[in-house]
């Protein structure tokens, strides 16, 4: 045999044990909430209780509700689209604007110890006011609507990233900024090739924070009254009808789009900053 085939043959069986080493975890995850799933609708069918119904039966008023439109619309149906997409639409603003001021306003805050000494009271002091509590605050300032909701989300989103931004600046290596120093590098340089990669697992773990902040913060306001559309609003709604299906549908639609969002950012975060890092 030729010294290629041997290290193709050696590739081959190290690609294997690798899919191995990965499908384990992958599948045991899965089995656990197949499982789970598995005794909540044999629980559920046997106690027949209208309050508690079968996730199969969840499932299937969900996608009749939402999921059952025409392929051109990508099986949206009108509810779906007065429901959903809102709520993702103000989520989306909300998160993007805490952000992109976190990262910001957190590597300028975090690079200065005088800055960090003064303001860091100010962040755990703003961080630890529970997010509902100041909801009555924006509805004073921006009145009921989109507006007060983005501003609810973003405000009380922002805290995370900010605080997450600020400490991972902190913890840049001294040693690179003295060699930095010594290259002559200027301070856009420094931030972009030392400080920023230094603080990227940090700010993607309150970006993580923040983002189930802002899945939590968008039901909430959209339980206010004023509000006409969204997730809340459904859920509000339902609850009045004691259309429990619906309620339960809506409770499992935001637990799958929680999920995803977090498969996503966490996607994003291994192609930028590396698996190992990451995790």
């Amino acid at each position: 045999m030729t010294a290629d085939a041997q290290l193709g043959r050696r590739t081959l069986r190290g690609s294997a044990a690798h899919r191995a080493r990965t499908a384990v975890p992958f599948l045991l995850r899965w089995s656990v909430l197949l499982l789970a799933v598995a005794c909540w609708e044999a629980a559920a069918r046997a106690h027949g209780s209208v309050y508690f119904p079968p996730p199969l039966r969840i499932a299937r008023h969900a996608h009749d509700l939402w999921f059952s439109g025409p392929v051109g619309h990508l099986f949206l149906t009108t509810a779906a689209v007065d429901d959903i997409l809102p709520s993702l639409g103000r989520m989306a603003a909300g998160f993007v604007i805490a952000a992109v001021a976190g990262i910001l306003l957190g590597i300028a805050v975090g690079r200065s110890r005088r800055a960090y000494a003064l303001c860091n009271a100010v962040l755990q002091f703003a961080r630890a006011v529970p997010p509902p509590a100041l909801v009555p605050v924006f509805v004073v300032v921006f009145d009921f609507g989109t507006p007060m909701q983005v501003a609810s989300i973003a405000f009380s989103a922002v805290w995370p990233v900010l605080v997450n931004a600020a400490e991972g600046a902190r913890a840049t290596d001294p040693l690179r900024l003295e060699v930095a120093a010594v290259l002559r590098l200027t301070g856009p340089e420094r931030l972009w090739f030392l400080i920023l990669p230094s603080a990227l697992p940090r700010i993607f773990a309150g970006l993580r924070l923040s983002l189930s902040l802002c899945l939590i913060l968008m039901v909430f306001s959209e339980l206010l009254p004023g509000t006409a559309d969204g997730i809340g609003f459904t859920l509000t709604d339902a609850q009045s009808r004691s259309d429990l299906l619906t309620v339960w549908a809506a409770l499992m639609l935001l637990g799958v789009l929680g999920y995803l969002l977090n498969t996503g950012l966490l996607a994003v975060e291994r192609r930028i900053v590396g698996p190992r890092r990451a995790s």
